[in-house]
């Protein structure tokens, strides 16, 4: 499976409880914070429901 870096840039402030959990599930905390993960259907999924506060980087 290809990785994939995912790095929020954008603040939680004023999202929804369900954006707020869905960056928890990335493993994303605070603006610039990256992470590392297999691009699974599932973790596809939830980073296009955050599109907007992140940013999507193939490794």
């Amino acid at each position: 499976m290809a990785k994939v870096r995912v790095t929020q840039i954008r603040s939680l402030i004023g999202q929804s409880k369900r954006q707020r959990a869905t960056m928890a599930t990335l493993g994303l905390r605070r603006i610039r914070h990256s992470v590392e993960l297999e691009n699974t259907p599932s973790v596809a999924g939830a980073i296009r429901k955050v599109l907007h506060l992140v940013e999507v980087e193939q490794l």
